[in-house]
């Protein structure tokens, strides 16, 4: 994604040239839209298009799920759990990614980046709650499996269990010095511990 903050850096900069020093300081989509946000919201509206639009083109062309990612949603739903995804992507690629691999029908809700509100993306933990709230459970209850640290402290700012996915090494002790309550990386993890703790 080096290439799209690019485009976002460039796109925000002819507006607003004045935040050319602190956009090429960064190759995070999400943190350009984070800065340009802050410094003007009328041309953060124009950054965060581009950036969904980006989103959803890259959707398209995206490899297959993590390797054992469909037996854990299948063992999930087969359980009684309900299952919400919430990203820092838009919405809109989210569900372009599970309607192309047929995952749409694990899903019940997907809670994507706030429009027009980057203050609100993990690891603030609004978009816990208000999957929370859509799949009508109480979000102390939920378990949130996340593979960045920002997914981590979302869960623990609102009492949501954390489970980090390590999909690389140097993740593992990240997750650790964060307090994650578990840590795996293989989803087959998920599957064997669902089958264990039945949905009570």
């Amino acid at each position: 994604m080096v290439g799209v903050a690019r485009e976002l850096a460039q796109l925000a900069t002819q507006a607003k040239p004045n935040l050319n020093g602190k956009l090429s300081e960064t190759d995070d989509p999400l943190e350009v839209l984070r800065l340009t946000h802050d410094a003007n919201p009328e041309v953060g509206e124009e950054v965060e298009r581009a950036l969904t639009a980006a989103e959803v083109e890259a959707a398209a062309v995206a490899g297959e799920p993590t390797p054992r990612e469909i037996p854990s949603l299948e063992e999930v739903r087969a359980s009684g759990r309900k299952i919400a995804v919430v990203s820092n992507n838009s919405a809109e690629c989210v569900w372009a990614f599970l309607g192309q691999h047929g995952l749409t029908g694990h899903v019940l809700e997907v809670v994507g980046r706030p429009e027009n509100r980057p203050n609100l993306m993990k690891p603030n933990p609004h978009p816990l709650i208000v999957a929370a709230d859509a799949l009508e459970v109480d979000v102390t209850l939920c378990a949130l499996i996340g593979d960045s640290l920002t997914d981590i402290q979302a869960a623990h700012a609102v009492g949501c269990t954390a489970i980090g996915y390590a999909n690389k090494p140097c993740k593992r002790q990240a997750f650790t010095e964060a307090g994650a309550e578990a840590i795996t990386e293989s989803m087959q993890a998920i599957v064997e511990a669902v089958r264990t703790q039945p949905d009570s």
